[in-house]
């Protein structure tokens, strides 16, 4: 309770000061000029987001353990953050966040590898207590004399930066901060809300149930892109809260480059070439069909195959492009081998998403967004093998399955209310839930009220000198 009272207090006192500086790209406000001062040194800002989804019954010819229900239901979820930072010195900053999340997903965030809203905690058992998300030590190393403005977040707090660096950042952090980010599919706070739009849902990325890791994270820029590399701890079991600190036996090693080709001056394009590699103690889905067709166990169980040291290698592209100035389309293509177990994210091997955003200047509505996605995910035959013979994965588990792609189109309208508040509807029509040819289709209706806003170090030290 002292967390959310913390954060609204943070939100509702800056109101004022978020409506000189509206926030146009779901970042917490930030203060226009910023003067050099040893208050601006300092980061307070907090976001809440509620998002209320409903779906009614539709048709299936049968259910398991981890299904989609088929029945009317209704979830309401809840984050709630609460961002600090300080400037060390002009390259050197350190970074905390706390974080709550509660409410629940619908059918407990089971039955759909692309799930419909990215703020639910994929165990339900885990309590709503405040938790530190994120703290890590940033530190930039200036290549060259040229710099740029850069503008200020809660993952960084300098207002310019040399245009060839290096950044080092060590602590705990959320892969999915650094990695395969996209301006269109990123954000579930004012824009897409499934897992499949907001990352690559083959990108089984190093990360707790939480969404968190603890880990070591490079990146050289410069004015053509970017290359990142990081490792970062695993999970000790599926979906699990515990990390391996053993990085001998275990990790995620992540590996991307970042173009910025000049195809139109006036339109900007991105490109990102994605490769990872994780290590674990993974089952192999071919290992639990063959125990279970063997006799040796009563269901085939992948757990019971676990092996430290088992790997799974990936790979994704990630595009994003102007189309018109106000007009913006990403596409995101994923591939894993999808011999070893899905072991952090969900379960997918293979994704493909493409979507666009048109912000609302056309209609003299400047900070409204509306949105559309099309999303695509698979799995590879042994995995495909595993669940029709009734396993049970940490997502997916129908207790039988007729396989196909898992399709789904996501639209979104959201509206800038004032200030940092903003309200959203998302509607969200899914083919084959779970990859199953005889369950759905369904429907997802979904509201959403966010609140973000930060305190303004920069007139605080004004008002005190």
């Amino acid at each position: 309770m002292r967390l959310i009272a913390a954060i609204f207090a943070v939100l509702f006192s800056s109101a004022a000061y978020a409506q000189d500086a509206t926030p146009t790209d779901g970042a917490p406000p930030q203060p226009t000029a910023p003067e050099e001062s040893f208050w601006n040194r300092f980061w307070v800002s907090g976001q809440a987001n509620f998002i209320r989804q409903d779906h009614g019954s539709f048709y299936a010819q049968y259910s398991g353990p981890n299904s989609f229900l088929n029945v009317k239901e209704h979830a309401t979820s809840r984050v709630l953050t609460l961002y600090t930072g300080f400037e060390i010195t002009r390259h050197l900053e350190i970074l905390a966040d706390v974080e709550s999340a509660g409410g629940a997903g619908l059918s407990n965030a089971l039955g759909l590898a692309g799930f419909t809203n990215l703020d639910v905690v994929r165990n339900p058992s885990l309590s709503a207590d405040p938790y530190v998300a994120r703290v890590m030590l940033h530190w930039v190393v200036p290549l060259g004399d040229e710099t740029e403005d850069a503008t200020r977040s809660p993952l960084s707090l300098f207002s310019s930066l040399p245009t060839r660096r290096l950044e080092f950042r060590l602590g705990k952090m959320s892969t999915a901060d650094f990695f395969d980010v996209n301006t269109v599919g990123s954000d579930s706070h004012t824009q897409f809300m499934n897992w499949a739009a907001d990352n690559n849902a083959a990108f089984d990325y190093a990360a707790d149930t939480r969404g968190y890791t603890y880990g070591l994270y490079m990146e050289y820029d410069d004015r053509w892109g970017a290359i990142r590399l990081a490792e970062l701890l695993m999970p000790t079991v599926a979906n699990g809260l515990t990390l391996d600190w053993n990085i001998a036996r275990a990790g995620g090693t992540n590996l991307e480059f970042e173009f910025h080709p000049t195809i139109s001056k006036k339109r900007p394009t991105v490109i990102r070439f994605l490769s990872y590699l994780n290590r674990a103690d993974m089952g192999n889905y071919r290992e639990a069909v063959n125990g279970y067709t063997s006799g040796q166990t009563p269901t085939p169980e992948i757990t019971a195959y676990a092996k430290q040291g088992r790997t799974k290698l990936g790979f994704g592209l990630n595009v994003e492009q102007y189309i018109t100035k106000d007009w913006e389309a990403y596409g995101r293509v994923g591939w894993n081998d999808g011999r070893n177990e899905d072991f952090a994210y969900t379960e997918a091997d293979r994704s493909a998403s493409f979507g666009t955003i048109l912000y609302g200047k056309l209609w003299h509505r400047p900070n409204d967004k509306l949105g559309e996605a099309f999303l695509v995910n698979g799995i590879s035959g042994a995995h495909a093998r595993y669940l029709q013979l009734g396993g049970l994965g940490f997502i997916l588990g129908d207790g039988n399955l007729s396989y196909g792609f898992e399709k789904i189109f996501e639209t979104f309208y959201n509206f800038h209310i004032w200030g940092g508040l903003s309200a959203g509807v998302d509607w969200q029509h899914i083919n084959d839930p779970g990859y199953n040819l005889v369950r759905g289709p369904v429907s997802v209706l979904s509201f959403r009220i966010h609140l973000e806003g930060g305190v303004p170090f920069d007139k605080i030290g004004a008002a005190l000198r």
